[in-house]
Protein backbone atom coordinates (compact mmCIF):
# COMPACT_ATOMS: atom_id res chain seq x y z
CA UNK A 1 0.00 0.00 0.00
CA UNK A 2 3.04 2.70 1.37
CA UNK A 3 4.52 1.73 -2.11
CA UNK A 4 1.36 2.66 -4.36
CA UNK A 5 0.80 5.92 -2.41
CA UNK A 6 5.06 6.57 -3.30
CA UNK A 7 4.25 5.73 -6.62
CA UNK A 8 1.14 8.20 -7.00
CA UNK A 9 2.95 11.12 -5.71
CA UNK A 10 6.01 10.10 -8.21
CA UNK A 11 3.93 10.34 -11.31
CA UNK A 12 1.87 13.08 -9.88
CA UNK A 13 5.07 15.08 -9.24
CA UNK A 14 6.65 13.95 -12.81
CA UNK A 15 3.11 15.17 -14.72
CA UNK A 16 3.24 18.31 -12.72
CA UNK A 17 6.80 19.54 -13.58
CA UNK A 18 6.47 18.02 -17.20
CA UNK A 19 3.32 20.29 -17.24
CA UNK A 20 5.55 22.87 -15.72
CA UNK A 21 8.20 23.21 -18.17
CA UNK A 22 5.20 22.76 -21.22
CA UNK A 23 3.58 26.04 -19.47
CA UNK A 24 6.98 27.97 -19.28
CA UNK A 25 8.07 26.70 -23.00
CA UNK A 26 4.50 27.79 -24.14
CA UNK A 27 5.31 31.25 -22.33
CA UNK A 28 8.65 31.89 -23.47
CA UNK A 29 7.77 31.41 -26.95
CA UNK A 30 4.99 34.18 -26.33
CA UNK A 31 7.36 36.17 -24.77
CA UNK A 32 9.81 35.88 -28.15
CA UNK A 33 7.00 36.35 -30.30
CA UNK A 34 5.55 39.48 -28.49
CA UNK A 35 9.04 41.04 -28.66
CA UNK A 36 9.84 40.34 -31.80
CA UNK A 37 6.47 41.52 -32.70
CA UNK A 38 7.66 44.89 -30.63
CA UNK A 39 10.70 45.31 -32.44
CA UNK A 40 8.99 44.68 -36.26
CA UNK A 41 6.66 47.59 -35.12
CA UNK A 42 9.10 49.45 -33.53
CA UNK A 43 11.18 49.09 -37.24
CA UNK A 44 8.11 50.12 -38.91
CA UNK A 45 6.65 53.09 -37.34
CA UNK A 46 10.45 54.56 -36.93
CA UNK A 47 11.58 57.79 -38.85
CA UNK A 48 14.50 55.62 -40.31
CA UNK A 49 16.32 55.33 -43.64
CA UNK A 50 16.91 51.17 -43.95
CA UNK A 51 19.90 50.07 -45.95
CA UNK A 52 19.89 47.02 -47.66
CA UNK A 53 22.89 45.90 -49.79
CA UNK A 54 23.63 49.42 -51.01
CA UNK A 55 19.65 50.09 -51.24
CA UNK A 56 17.62 52.91 -49.38
CA UNK A 57 14.31 50.80 -48.20
CA UNK A 58 11.18 52.77 -46.25
CA UNK A 59 10.43 51.81 -42.73
CA UNK A 60 7.76 49.67 -43.97
CA UNK A 61 9.50 47.45 -46.11
CA UNK A 62 12.16 47.11 -44.07
CA UNK A 63 9.43 45.65 -41.14
CA UNK A 64 7.53 43.53 -43.64
CA UNK A 65 11.53 42.47 -44.97
CA UNK A 66 12.87 41.60 -41.35
CA UNK A 67 9.11 39.83 -40.70
CA UNK A 68 9.77 37.35 -43.73
CA UNK A 69 13.30 36.67 -42.45
CA UNK A 70 11.88 35.99 -38.69
CA UNK A 71 9.25 33.02 -40.63
CA UNK A 72 11.96 31.93 -42.74
CA UNK A 73 14.33 30.95 -39.48
CA UNK A 74 11.21 30.44 -36.51
CA UNK A 75 12.17 27.18 -36.30
CA UNK A 76 15.84 28.25 -35.05
CA UNK A 77 14.97 31.50 -33.43
CA UNK A 78 15.23 31.15 -29.72
CA UNK A 79 15.50 34.52 -28.46
CA UNK A 80 15.35 38.62 -29.37
CA UNK A 81 18.86 38.38 -29.82
CA UNK A 82 18.60 34.93 -32.24
CA UNK A 83 16.20 37.33 -34.19
CA UNK A 84 18.48 40.41 -34.65
CA UNK A 85 21.23 37.86 -35.56
CA UNK A 86 19.76 36.11 -37.65
CA UNK A 87 17.03 38.16 -39.17
CA UNK A 88 17.97 41.36 -38.73
CA UNK A 89 21.78 42.01 -39.05
CA UNK A 90 22.70 40.84 -42.65
CA UNK A 91 21.92 39.98 -46.34
CA UNK A 92 22.11 36.21 -47.13
CA UNK A 93 22.45 37.03 -50.45
CA UNK A 94 25.71 39.20 -50.13
CA UNK A 95 26.75 39.01 -46.49
CA UNK A 96 26.62 43.00 -46.21
CA UNK A 97 25.50 44.29 -42.51
CA UNK A 98 22.17 45.57 -42.93
CA UNK A 99 22.18 49.59 -41.86
CA UNK A 100 20.01 51.79 -40.68
CA UNK A 101 20.18 55.98 -41.20
CA UNK A 102 18.30 58.09 -38.24
CA UNK A 103 17.30 61.15 -39.27
CA UNK A 104 19.99 63.11 -38.19
CA UNK A 105 21.98 61.72 -40.86
CA UNK A 106 23.69 58.68 -38.25
CA UNK A 107 24.40 55.34 -39.95
CA UNK A 108 24.68 52.71 -37.86
CA UNK A 109 24.21 48.87 -37.99
CA UNK A 110 20.87 48.14 -37.43
CA UNK A 111 21.95 44.86 -35.61
CA UNK A 112 23.16 47.76 -32.93
CA UNK A 113 20.28 50.42 -32.78
CA UNK A 114 17.68 46.63 -32.68
CA UNK A 115 19.71 46.04 -29.84
CA UNK A 116 19.48 49.42 -28.53
CA UNK A 117 15.48 48.92 -28.86
CA UNK A 118 15.48 45.76 -27.13
CA UNK A 119 17.28 46.62 -24.39
CA UNK A 120 14.97 49.68 -24.22
CA UNK A 121 11.99 47.61 -24.32
CA UNK A 122 13.17 45.01 -21.26
CA UNK A 123 13.54 48.06 -18.96
CA UNK A 124 10.29 49.66 -19.53
CA UNK A 125 8.97 46.08 -19.13
CA UNK A 126 10.48 45.93 -15.71
CA UNK A 127 9.20 48.95 -14.63
CA UNK A 128 6.00 47.88 -16.03
CA UNK A 129 5.78 44.49 -13.59
CA UNK A 130 6.88 46.86 -10.81
CA UNK A 131 3.80 48.83 -10.68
Amino acid sequence: MRHNITCAVAVSTLLLSVGMTFGQAKTAAEDLNRTVTYLLDFIAKSDCTFIRNGKSYPPKEASEHLKGKYEHFKKEIKTPEDFIRMAASKSLVSGQAYRVKTKDGKEIECATWLGKILDDYRKSQKDSEKG
